[in-house]
This record gives C-alpha cells, sequence and structure tokens, in this order.
C-alpha cells in the first residue's frame, strides 16, 4: 500500500498530496502523514510554502466515520487542522472535487484556499447528528458571517466554487491540474510577500438575536438537536476567544457524537448502502436493462415512467385508450417540467425525453422490444392476472415481468404466467420520480439474475432497494397496518386522532397516520378492510367509523374531506367535526368509555407496535436484517432519520423495556399484542438487532 500523503519538493515549496482512495477519507494514517509531512516542510529552512492536494477525484471528502465510536487515534483532527494554521510556512490548499466535513476543515486551517471551478464544499455533519468538530463552527462564521455559516452547517448542503468565493471561504478559482495550480498560487504568493493568514486570527463573527436564531434552527428541524447545537456553537464564535470557542464546540460536539440521535443517523447512513448488497448476488450479472415498459399511466405509472427516463432509459408506456394516454403523457411531461424548472435537466432534454425517449401508447405489441415491464394498475387481483396474461404473450424471451402491487401475492401473479423465474415485484412508492424507496419482492421461483437486474435497476433509478419477501404487504406495508392499527384501537380508547398526529409528529415524524391516511386516500384502507373481512380473526378489533365517511364518498385530501376538512385552494387543513361524533357512535355501539392517553403513552403504543411486528417480519425472513426494516422505515414512512429506524430505536431503549411494554399491553388485548418469539429470544440471550446486523454482514 502506497503512503496515504506523500511528500515532494519543489522548489520552496511542499506538495503534500493525499492519496486515499476513493475519496480521501481523513483515515488515522492520512492524519499522521499530514501532521508528519507538516514536521518535515518546516524542518527545512529552504520551504516557503506547503501545498496540500487530494489524488483521484477529491480534495477530501470527509472524516474517516468508520473511526466513530471506537478509541480516539491521535493525531485528532481539531489538533491537525490547529497545527496546520500555526505553520510559520505559507500553507495553500487546493481544492477540486469535493471537500466535504473534515476535508473543508483542513482546507480552512489552511492560510489560503484555490479551488477548481467544478469544485464543491461544504459541511454535512448534521446528516449524521453532529456539528463540525474540528474548527468549522468557529472558522466558517469569520468568513461569511454568523448567519450564512449557519444556514451552511444547518442545512448541510453542497455548495459550487462560484459561491464559495463570493461568501469568501475561497480565495481563487482556476482550472487546470490541481497541484500545477496550486504549486503556481504558492510560487505567487511568496513573491508577492504574502502575509501568513490564520482565520482563527481574524475577529470573530458580529453578535446576532442568539435565542431567536436558536429557536429558528429547531423550529426547521423536526426534533434533531444537532442544529440548535450548531447555533450555539456559532455564538461561541462570536462572544468568546477562538480557544476558547474551540472548547465549546468540541464540548457540544462530543455531546452530539454520545446522543441517540448520532447513534440513529450513523447507522441509517451505513445502513442505506448496506442493504442492496446481497451475499447471494454476488458475481450474478444483471440482464441487459435498455428499455423498459410501463403499464398504466395514472399519478404512479407516470412517476415510474419519469424515474426511467431521468436515468436515461427508453420507456414504452401502455394505457387502455387514447384519452388515458394523452393524460399519461401530460402528467409524464409534468414530471419532467418539474427537473427542468430545478435545472436537473436542460430544456434540450426535456425535448429528447418527451419526444425520442417516451413513447405512449394503447397496445400491449408495442412492448415487443423491451427488457423489463413493469405493470402498475388497479390493485386488484384479476385485473393484475389479466395483465400478466397479455405481457407473457408479447414479451420477448428473457424479458422481466415486473408488478408494482403494494400488499398482493406476487407468486399468485407470477403463476398467471408461463415464466414465473421472470416475474419480481417492484414495489415504488409514489411519487416514484421522487421517493427514495424501492421493495424489491422476491417470489418463490424468481431467478437470481433477476433479483440482480431488480437492483441494478433501483440503482440506476437512485434508489435505497431492499430485499423483501412475500406476504401481505410485504415489509413497509405489512408493518403499518400493524401500527396504524394500534393508532386505531387508541382512538377507540379514548385518544383523539388529532392528539395522536401531533404526539407522533412531535416524535419526530413527517406526518401523523391519520393525515397520512387522508395523503394516501382512506379509500385504499376501505378496500382493504373489505378484502381481508372474510378471513378476519374474531378477535380482531377493527374500527368501521372511518367507513361510513367513505361510504359516502369522502376520502381525504383529494375530495376535500377525511379526518380532516381540506379547503380548495388552502394548504392548510382543520380537523373534521364529523370525526368524533362518528367515534362516539362506534363507542357507544362497542359499551366503551373512553380513557385520557398521554402523548407519552400514544408514542410508546405505536412505537412498540411497529417493533413487534418489525421482529417478527425479520423472524420470518420477510425482512433478511434488522436494518433492511429500518431503511423501509426511514425511507418510504416518514419514520425520523435520527432515530434511525424502529429497531435501531427499540435497541436505543433496551429491548427488555420494549418487551416490557408489549407485555403489559397484552394483559388488555392478548391476540393484538403477541410479542414476537425473536424478540423474546434477543431479551432471554442479552443480544440486540445490531448483533443480528453484524453477523448477516458476514
Amino acid at each position: 500500500m502506497s503512503d496515504p500523503v506523500s511528500f515532494t519538493v519543489h522548489g520552496p515549496v511542499v506538495v503534500l498530496r493525499i492519496q486515499n482512495p476513493p475519496v480521501n477519507a481523513l483515515s488515522q494514517a492520512v492524519r499522521q502523514g499530514l501532521a508528519v509531512g507538516m514536521d518535515r516542510a518546516e524542518a527545512d529552512a529552504a520551504i516557503k510554502a506547503v501545498v496540500i492536494v487530494g489524488d483521484g477525484r477529491a480534495f477530501i471528502a470527509g472524516a474517516d466515520i468508520t473511526e466513530f465510536g471506537k478509541p480516539p487515534m491521535e493525531p485528532n483532527l481539531p489538533d491537525l487542522c490547529t497545527r496546520i494554521e500555526a505553520s510559520p510556512l505559507l500553507v495553500i490548499a487546493s481544492m477540486h472535487g469535493v471537500s466535504l466535513g473534515g476535508g473543508l476543515e483542513v482546507a480552512l486551517g489552511a492560510h489560503y484556499r484555490i479551488a477548481q471551478p467544478d469544485a464543491k464544499i461544504g459541511l454535512p455533519e448534521v446528516h449524521l447528528g453532529l456539528l463540525p468538530g474540528a474548527g468549522g463552527t468557529q472558522r466558517l462564521p469569520r468568513l461569511t458571517g454568523a448567519a450564512k455559516a449557519i444556514e451552511i452547517m444547518t442545512t448541510g448542503g453542497q455548495i459550487n466554487a462560484a459561491a464559495a468565493i463570493e461568501m469568501g471561504v475561497i480565495d481563487k478559482i482556476e482550472a487546470g491540474d490541481p497541484q500545477e495550480v496550486g504549486l503556481a498560487y504558492a510560487m505567487d504568493l511568496i513573491s508577492s510577500g504574502a502575509p501568513r493568514r490564520a482565520i482563527s486570527e481574524l475577529a470573530g463573527p458580529e453578535a446576532m438575536d442568539w435565542d431567536a436564531a436558536y429557536q429558528g434552527a429547531v423550529s426547521k428541524s423536526r426534533g434533531q438537536i444537532s442544529h440548535g447545537a450548531i447555533v450555539r456553537a456559532v455564538q461561541a464564535a462570536s462572544e468568546q476567544p477562538f480557544a476558547e470557542g474551540m472548547k465549546r464546540e468540541r464540548a457540544l460536539f462530543m455531546e452530539l457524537l454520545t446522543s441517540d440521535q448520532s447513534k440513529g443517523m450513523i447507522h441509517a447512513f451505513f445502513n442505506e448502502r448496506a442493504v442492496s448488497n446481497l451475499p447471494e448476488l454476488k458475481g450474478v450479472r444483471p440482464r441487459q436493462l435498455n428499455a423498459i415498459g410501463v403499464i398504466g399511466g395514472g399519478t404512479m405509472g407516470a412517476g415510474i415512467a419519469t424515474a426511467a427516463l431521468l436515468a436515461q432509459m427508453q420507456v414504452v408506456l401502455i394505457e387502455t385508450g387514447e384519452e388515458q394516454a394523452s393524460a399519461a403523457r401530460s402528467r409524464i411531461e409534468g414530471n419532467l417540467q418539474g427537473a427542468l424548472k430545478r435545472g436537473k435537466i436542460t430544456q434540450e432534454k426535456f425535448d429528447v425525453l418527451t419526444t425520442v425517449a417516451l413513447t405512449v401508447a394503447t397496445h400491449y405489441d408495442t412492448l415487443r422490444d423491451v427488457d423489463l415491464v413493469i405493470e402498475a394498475v388497479f390493485e386488484n387481483m384479476d385485473v393484475k392476472k389479466e395483465v400478466f396474461g397479455k405481457l407473457d404473450a408479447v414479451c420477448k424471451a428473457g424479458a422481466i415481468l415486473a408488478t408494482n402491487t403494494s400488499y398482493l401475492d406476487v407468486d399468485e401473479i407470477a403463476a398467471a404466467t408461463s415464466r414465473p423465474a421472470d416475474v419480481i415485484g417492484l414495489h415504488f412508492f409514489s411519487p416514484a420520480h421522487v421517493m427514495k424507496l424501492l421493495e424489491i419482492v422476491v417470489a418463490d421461483k424468481t431467478a437470481s439474475d433477476v433479483v440482480a437486474t431488480g437492483f441494478a435497476l433501483g440503482k440506476a433509478l437512485g434508489k435505497i432497494s431492499v430485499r423483501a419477501g412475500v406476504c401481505d404487504g410485504f415489509i413497509g406495508n405489512r408493518i403499518l397496518a400493524v401500527y396504524r392499527t394500534a393508532a386505531d384501537h387508541m382512538v377507540l380508547d379514548g385518544a383523539t386522532p388529532y392528539q395522536i398526529d401531533k404526539a407522533l409528529t412531535d416524535f419526530g415524524f413527517a406526518m401523523g397516520p391519520f393525515a397520512v391516511a387522508d395523503l394516501a386516500g382512506l379509500d385504499i384502507g376501505w378496500m382493504t378492510r373489505k378484502r381481508k373481512a372474510p378471513d378476519r380473526h374474531p378477535d380482531e378489533r377493527v374500527p368501521t367509523y372511518i367507513d361510513k365517511l367513505c361510504e359516502q364518498g369522502h376520502f381525504g385530501q383529494k375530495t376535500g374531506e377525511g379526518y380532516y376538512v381540506y379547503e380548495k385552494g388552502q394548504r392548510a387543513s382543520m380537523p373534521n367535526p364529523k370525526i368524533p361524533v362518528l367515534i362516539a357512535a362506534e363507542q357507544e355501539k362497542l359499551k366503551i368509555t373512553p380513557r385520557e392517553f398521554s402523548d407519552e403513552e400514544i408514542v410508546s403504543r405505536y412505537m412498540c407496535a411497529m417493533v413487534n411486528e418489525s421482529a417478527k417480519v425479520v423472524e420470518e425472513g420477510i425482512a433478511r436484517r434488522p436494518a433492511d426494516v429500518d431503511m423501509v422505515l426511514l425511507f418510504g414512512y416518514g419514520f425520523p432519520r435520527y432515530r434511525g429506524g424502529p429497531l435501531k430505536w427499540a435497541d436505543l431503549q433496551g429491548l427488555d423495556t420494549v418487551l416490557a411494554d408489549i407485555e403489559r399491553f397484552a394483559a388488555e388485548d392478548a391476540w393484538f399484542w403477541q410479542p414476537s418469539t425473536l424478540l423474546k429470544t434477543l431479551v432471554a440471550d442479552g443480544r440486540n438487532f445490531d448483533d443480528l446486523n453484524r453477523a448477516g454482514a458476514k
């Protein structure tokens, strides 16, 4: 292995070149190499400047996150940045690609910064539940001012070079080889007698209304604590000498690092990449994937087609008639117009996608040459079987036939064809061109290269792809049905839908379950209840009050009335006064005396129901690992990222505590609250879900 930091002399300038592929993460070896290189350069009286540059495609993409949770290894990053800044030599950071997190903090420790035109910078630590911990909260606001620094750090986004130079974060933009550009800049600085310029020696940012800034950051964070901590760290930069500000930053960083929120977000960071790495697919080559078909041009089908077009695929969409086909094309064009407005595509690209790349037709024969077809029609088994029979007849040998069903049996759908090995479930989430989750549902006879192709498609579309087995609802919707039922039970027993929604948004969910039901359409749950009614267990409690609203034609947002009332043209909603009346009538019919629920009990019951069913999904092999469940809930169901997912949350609470709560709830309703065997086994063995994740990764 080559030295992670090379040392070369170019006249009066030393170049320290970081060589830690793929993105030059600041591992202990890199930090040590930079420290040793600085010592060596300063020991040579002929050296006047040091240029730090990155090899490959980036300057430095950040800290080495694999070191988190391990004993600290010297030199630590804050000390390294301070050591670089304290050098009597001129230190220049020549930046290309990305300079993120600790990478930008190293550059801020340098005295001058030059960047390539396409370079990007950022401090994304907030996405790990952290704040920049190597001087970022102290140095950046000295250049940009407090408000801009807080914005950069609380959003965690990337900033292009043009914006960075305007803010004063970099000093110069120049195209060329980063090392040669850096050397030329160093020689210019030396020849002009430029002074050594340490950011830490600049005045702190001007004061602002810190409490207002703190409240503003907290209000936007949906409960994530790192946003407020960032404001307090920048406040220290304003009010205290640099050294004291660094101490405050470090204390806040360590507080966040040991928090449950950071543990949850680090869990999410690692596992959103890990879930698509299936051991059984190692060495399995995906099938060719150039052109795809989509059956159905409604919201879901149009979203899938849009996602495929944006991934540079040819798309053939089939609708039932010319009017429906025209409407489908309009939906797709509308989606692409959104991408055009956001700068994701050019007008020229838009024109190509909507003319050359997209075909909208009414005849299945048009699908003869596609490599994969995704069915996105009405959620009815007979309808889907009919579609798959037609696809079986017209699609070429080797074409993959995929269903976008949310609940139905993929094995039964596959049996409607003569090629069950080519059939797979690809469960997209609406809007499909926006939502990140893709459940890849593997049926009994699905071929391994078909599974590999599903994951290849997910990667091409930029999705977080998770393998799921066949059961009613797969991973996400199966678990959703249970925790939503827990919420329904609480409504019957005395909590209001509005108290439940508020308690759960306070917990960190993007929306509460009843607001979500209105958004998705109340007719979906109504239809599901009717579908399951013939096989329902006699002990199952199923609220029917909301069905009466559905019978009147009220299905939530799309009709203007559901749990909430939606005024036309208004984004805000108000509680529907009909709902308490309907609930009271059902309580009276069932002879239930309503009781009060605390917000804490609401969260406990909701989460315990989610965890218990999630454990059963893992226990049955529907999900291969607990982390798979966590990623499904994070990316498809609005679960707060800073809690890591339901099973990570359970680990952080303590599985013995969660199990005790479930057993306590079971005393009231033994049928619904049947503890998972896996959960009981883990508690008995003193293990947790992360132990299963580690075992599954081997």
